[in-house]
């Protein structure tokens, strides 16, 4: 279910098999005060002698991320705090810009000169896994019943054969993002809860001038920004169609009609409805944060931002309209630790990333990052829940799903090239839907074809 500008798309490769992939989905409403003060089992305060894992002798580990500015300055001043409570640990944080990542990851991994701990889009977990570069995160320190008991739903996508190699800080779903001033200009007084709503919402906030060119878009419409997993979560289940079969091997958007009617539906924003167009004011986000869009489904990363650069820009936040039954695209990033870390230096990896994924990390990444506390006992806490903004993403968290990516750059470039075949080249929705599925299945049956050769 995004960063850097909104994790935008990017294409590069990886040296081995990975391809890399770019990124760049309710709770109770309220919380009682045994929520709120309810301490997760990973919090960040010291342990006792007996509960500490940590080596006796001072040991160095490197935490490796990409260089997205907000984040390394959080992460310089958390290993300043975890540092203290730990004295015989010491961090390193090592930081390469977002399209060379996976790079390094291919080449100095395997080479043994990699990180200790390293922060991924979980996304990239199945090619990390096929390649032999992560390891099962420690069963105890991580129970699997606790994180499936603490954590959303959609962290079980960081789950491969039984295990979780990943485990997130925060998390992330999408949202329509507003424009209040727009929305005024145009007499909506109620904000669209239904399909059919937010059709009829996008038509009369759509602004064109004498030549017919866009002034303002209705609807910002960018399949390969938020919009591919907008269709694969949230449109997709809404219509009352599956993702995918149980075991994570077959694509199932073909097997109801509701696969096709979703894909119609976000084609005709732009084809029939003619409320949002590819690439209009650069990209979706640019637009909308400009005033130029009055609709977008965009991240909740995406507050950070406007936050930081859009001050004045008077927006609001709603949870997405639904239809059949209500569904929420998530994602997230995740820390893991690679396959060759062992003894002190996994002892001290486990204990960091057991501080990473504490009740107070947590808070300060909402407040500095703008993404979703990933464990419910502390989304669910009224400060969050009741806020403007961020209460819209958190009140969607117990429908949100987070697609299992096989290769997240290719199935985004798949989807994007299946718009274009229906607006460049007028091939019909229904035939650029089939070839769609039918190409992306074939993904899957490949990787699960190397998977299984290896077992």
């Amino acid at each position: 279910m995004q960063n850097k500008k909104g994790i935008k798309s990017i294409t590069t490769l990886l040296a081995i098999i990975l391809v890399l992939a770019g990124c760049s989905s309710n709770s109770s409403g309220s919380s009682n005060d045994k929520k709120e003060n309810a301490k997760p089992s990973n919090a960040a305060t010291e342990p006792t002698a007996s509960e500490k894992s940590e080596p006796e002798k001072e040991v160095s580990i490197e935490y490796w991320q990409y260089e997205f500015p907000a984040k390394v300055e959080l992460i310089d001043e958390l290993i300043t705090e975890f540092q203290t409570l730990h004295p015989n640990i010491k961090v390193k944080q090592t930081n390469f810009p977002y399209d060379q990542y996976n790079q390094k990851v291919a080449t100095l991994v395997p080479a043994g000169k990699g990180p200790d701990i390293i922060n991924l889009y979980y996304g990239w977990l199945p090619k990390y896994v096929a390649a032999g570069y992560l390891q099962p995160l420690p069963q105890d320190s991580f129970p699997t019943a606790e994180i499936e008991k603490d954590y959303y739903p959609l962290v079980e996508a960081a789950k491969i054969d039984g295990s979780y190699y990943a485990i997130p800080t925060a998390v992330r779903t999408l949202a329509l993002f507003y424009n209040k001033d727009l929305l005024d200009k145009a007499q909506i007084k109620e904000l669209p809860t239904t399909w059919e709503q937010l059709v009829e919402d996008s038509i009369k906030l759509t602004e064109k001038d004498a030549k017919g060119q866009f002034v303002v878009e209705g609807l910002a419409w960018e399949p390969g920004a938020q919009l591919h997993h907008w269709y694969r979560d949230g449109l997709l289940p809404q219509a009352g169609g599956q993702d995918l079969s149980e075991d994570r091997r077959k694509i199932l958007w073909a097997d109801t009609p509701a696969g096709l009617e979703a894909f119609q539906y976000l084609l005709d924003f732009a084809i029939k409805h003619k409320v949002g167009i590819n690439g209009f004011y650069e990209n979706d986000s640019n637009a909308f944060m400009n005033g130029f869009a009055a609709l977008n489904i965009d991240g909740s990363f995406r507050l950070g931002s406007i936050k930081k650069d859009f001050a004045n820009l008077n927006f609001g936040v709603a949870p997405l309209p639904s239809y059949k039954a209500q569904s929420t695209p998530s994602s997230f990033w995740a820390n893991a630790i690679p396959k060759n870390v062992e003894g002190d230096k996994l002892k001290a990896a486990t204990e960091f990333l057991k501080f990473l994924t504490s009740k107070e990390v947590q808070e300060k990444w909402v407040d500095r990052i703008g993404e979703l506390p990933a464990q419910k006992a502390v989304a669910s806490q009224d400060k969050y829940v009741k806020d403007e903004k961020l209460g819209p993403f958190i009140t969607q968290l117990d429908h949100s799903r987070a697609h299992f990516f096989i290769d997240e750059t290719q199935e985004k470039t798949l989807f994007v090239d299946a718009t274009n075949e229906v607006l460049v080249n007028h091939v019909s929705v229904e035939k650029a839907f089939n070839d769609l599925v039918a190409k992306v299945q074939k993904l899957y049956d490949d990787y699960w074809a190397e998977v299984d050769k290896k077992k």
